[in-house]
């Protein structure tokens, strides 16, 4: 046993001696036992964030805002801080500068919502949609979610942290010098100019600068194309676009609902989450974010106006001539009456922006100031868009896009409608103070479409025609109720009339829907505002001075609400209209030459002159076939859509006949024409003649006679129409008498016009394709026309052949228009 043991002990000893002697060796070098300890370092991917300084050098130049844009090298990078992942942000991209053809400067060609997302090594750019909703508390929200996955429109990998580790660093130089397409052409412009590829050489980013709520990128885009508009030999289009980021606000503003019967821009969305028993569109205002400050509640409830907690404030670009800016502020400021009437008081400024020495770092692109941008363009122009929040419909900015050749627009329009009566007019260049009044006249326009008022061409018809010419009446009303009305200038206005107003001013109707849209309605959610708006809208139910009519694009359906007219009556006032053109053009030389100049100022307002009297017979004969519509809720008495009586129809097809049809001698100046053409005023009557002529015998209208005859046998007939028309245009087969060269070629139109009836194809659309297009729908092999068209040809055939006398050239004519007959009714 002791042997044992003390060998044991030898053991023990031995072992207690190597580890003494190991723990010794290890005290001379803690690292050798760390690194025996711990694996050796996993070595940097190629894609794993670099030390900041790595990423953003001491060479880079660094612009602070929404977020930090970094260049480095050509490269941009965007340092983005935590705070602002998964917070939504609007894109807007707009045409920044184009070539002919290619739009203009200012036109917007897409709009999105985007959110960052930070996921694991990488950022993601995700395109939000507020299309399809429904509120989170409902059940349905989770299926709308899940219908409604936001696609990712790019990647990119984290480049590195900020030193603070708050910020996260990418580079963004792809998503803007590549086809990223939803920031880029949209599609239906790619397929008109057919497009094929973005060319990166010729492509470039031209700057990218961070302003405190938006960032704004310019980029210079060269696409190969099929087609393109203008300069056709280099097989490509070159663009400058700028993309705007904005960021949305934090407390989203409460929506105020759409009603038709006020006109608005609108947003909309399609909400599952509403008690009806479908998906529901619903349309609320875009309109600007005007409330009451706190300490002023009481005011405004007694009463009083007051001051918005934050005001309308537009910037008149540096660049504007500084003879007209005191035209557009006032243009700007002239809505201020509007403002009152919905309770408040300065609620729209305009200013100067700050001398880049008072503030060298002010910029029309910063999203925090809306802007009046004076554009050197010759487009005759001007136009007031605005970018608003797709959830409340809040308004965030707006710039109006002011080019300089709208003048000219003015001085046409001007001159042309009111230099029978207005000395001011009756020059080749107006004074500043007639210019600038003009000036304020489109300021003020442009600024009600930014505050969210469409065009209400409604408007110009609520007062008389014999009102107009009332100088007590018009200076207190203006031309029309509201100057969101195509209603330019006062054309109607007789000489004699003396101290008539030629021109509308913000109108009853304009304070109307501006207090509509904009008094608070205090204490009350969007929903609870109904009632109390419906109550506003039906105080001034059926009073034309408070109508709202859509603009029409295409075939005009309700002849009350045209572009560019006046009064109650189409055909009286256009009668007016006419008797000053015709006192105009025997002045035409000496009002628009000068010595030693040419006369491309004669060509030009004789050529306004032709496009005047063409509006007057579009005014007129929209009448034919028209359905009048006033748009009503349910609880209103009264049809929305009515047909034109009978006997104003036939007094606009008279009033055609009379002033058209038989030749317009007055238009025909040969003094004029010696100095402006070697040819062309024959077939100058001819186009104006054979526009009207296929305007009355459009698909539309004929199908709309046919239906108003179906519901009411005293309407004016498709047949009664078609030989009213017949009568007035081949009236010589009747008399006997010679027929002239302008009356072989309205006649010849007819014939053509019949031939295209025969053949036309189907015309297909929906009851309300848009608020601005309504297409009739005509099935044209299965409907009267065609049987209606036949029956004229052949009554036309019996009536030439019938036909006696006239020189030698009507008698060809009328053996041609039978042979042209024959071969409509028989091809073979």
């Amino acid at each position: 046993m002791k042997h044992v043991s003390l060998k044991l002990l030898l053991v023990v000893s031995a072992f207690l001696a190597f580890s003494c002697s190991t723990a010794k060796k290890a005290g001379k070098s803690g690292k050798d036992a760390t690194a025996m300890a711990k694996p050796p370092a996993k070595k940097p991917g190629k894609n794993d964030p670099k030390p900041y300084d790595k990423i953003i050098t001491k060479d880079a130049k660094s612009d602070k805002g929404l977020f930090t844009v970094h260049t480095v090298d050509e490269k941009f990078f965007y340092e983005i801080p935590d705070s602002l992942f998964n917070k939504e942000m609007l894109m807007v991209t707009r045409i920044a500068k184009t070539a002919s053809g290619l739009g203009f400067g200012g036109g917007k060609l897409s709009e999105q919502v985007l959110r960052w997302e930070k996921k694991d090594k990488k950022v993601l750019l995700r395109m939000v949609s507020h299309q399809v909703v429904a509120a989170d508390s409902l059940p349905v929200h989770e299926a709308v979610v899940n219908s409604n996955f936001e696609p990712v429109i790019a990647t990119f990998p984290i480049k590195a942290f900020s030193k603070d580790s708050m910020n996260t660093v990418i580079d963004v130089t792809d998503l803007f010098s590549k086809d990223v397409k939803p920031l880029g052409f949209p599609q239906r412009a790619r397929r008109q100019y057919k497009i094929s590829r973005l060319d990166a050489q010729l492509s470039y980013i031209e700057s990218i600068k961070s302003y405190p709520t938006n960032i704004e990128s310019r980029t210079v885009k060269t696409y190969a194309s099929g087609a393109p508009p203008s300069n056709a030999n280099t097989g490509a289009i070159s663009i400058e676009i700028n993309n705007s980021m904005i960021l949305l606000p934090e407390v989203p503003m409460k929506r105020r609902y759409f009603d038709e019967r006020v006109g608005w821009f609108t947003s909309s969305q399609t909400d599952y989450g509403l008690k009806d028993q479908k998906s529901k569109s619903v349309q609320f205002l875009d309109r600007w974010r005007l409330e009451v400050k706190d300490e002023d509640i009481e005011k405004f409830k007694r009463g009083e106006l007051v001051v918005p907690k934050k005001q309308i404030v537009y910037y008149v670009d540096r660049a504007t001539p500084e003879q007209w800016k005191k035209y557009i502020k006032q243009g700007i400021e002239d809505w201020q009456v509007a403002f009152e009437a919905a309770g408040f008081k300065d609620a729209i400024i305009a200013k100067d922006p700050p001398t880049v020495e008072e503030d060298p770092d002010w910029s029309p692109e910063d999203a925090r100031y809306s802007v009046v941008r004076y554009l050197a363009s010759p487009i005759p122009n001007a136009n007031g868009p605005h970018v608003s929040d797709p959830r409340t419909g809040e308004i965030l900015e707006s710039d109006i896009n002011w080019y300089h050749n709208v003048m000219s627009l003015l001085r046409g329009w001007f001159f042309v409608q009111t230099a029978a009566i207005n000395p001011d007019a009756q020059s080749p260049q107006f004074k500043d103070e007639v210019m600038g009044r003009l000036i304020r006249f489109v300021s003020s326009h442009e600024v009600g479409h930014t505050l969210g008022l469409p065009h209400n061409m409604g408007s110009s018809v609520a007062y008389p025609v014999e009102k107009l010419r009332d100088a007590e009446f018009t200076k207190k009303n203006g031309t029309a109720p509201s100057i969101m009305d195509y209603a330019r200038f006062n054309y109607i206005a007789q000489p004699g009339d003396e101290g008539v107003a030629l021109m509308p001013d913000i109108g009853a109707y304009d304070k109307y829907a501006i207090s509509w849209g904009y008094r608070p309605i205090l204490d009350k959610t969007a929903e609870e505002e109904k009632p109390i708006l419906n109550e506003w809208i039906m105080k001034h139910a059926g009073d034309p001075m408070y109508r709202f009519g859509h603009q029409q694009a295409g075939d005009v359906v309700d002849p009350s609400s045209q572009t560019e007219d006046l009064g109650d009556d189409a055909m009286l006032a256009s009668a007016y209209g006419i008797k000053n053109l015709k006192r105009i053009v025997p002045n035409l030389i000496e009002w628009t030459t000068e010595a030693g100049e040419d006369y491309d100022d004669l060509e030009e307002m004789y050529g306004h002159v032709i496009s005047q009297f063409n509006r007057y017979m579009g005014h007129v004969s929209n009448n034919i076939g028209g359905v009048y519509e006033h748009y009503k809720a349910a609880d209103q008495e009264g049809a929305v859509y009515t047909a034109v009586p009978k006997d104003h129809q036939k007094k606009a097809m008279a009033f055609i006949q009379e002033n058209l049809f038989e030749t317009p001698e007055w238009l025909l100046d040969k003094a004029i024409f010696d100095r402006i053409e070697f040819t062309g005023s024959v077939e100058r009557v001819r186009a104006l003649q054979s526009r009207t002529l296929n305007n009355i015998m459009s698909l539309g209208k004929m199908q709309r006679l046919i239906e108003a005859n179906t519901y009411d046998s005293s309407a004016y007939a498709l047949t009664d129409m078609m030989s009213d028309l017949r009568k007035g245009v081949w009236s010589e087969l009747r008399t006997g008498k010679k027929i002239d060269t302008y009356r072989r070629n309205l006649q010849r139109a007819h014939i053509d016009r019949l031939e295209y009836l025969m053949t036309a194809k189907n015309q297909t659309s929906g009851r309300r394709s848009s608020p601005y297009v309504k297409v009739t729908p005509v099935n044209t092999s299965q409907s009267d026309i065609r049987a209606v068209v036949r029956a004229e040809l052949k009554t036309l055939r019996s009536q030439l052949r019938s036909a006696r006398g006239g020189d030698a050239i009507s008698r060809i004519h009328i053996a041609d228009a039978i042979e042209r007959i024959n071969l409509i009714l028989d091809p073979k």
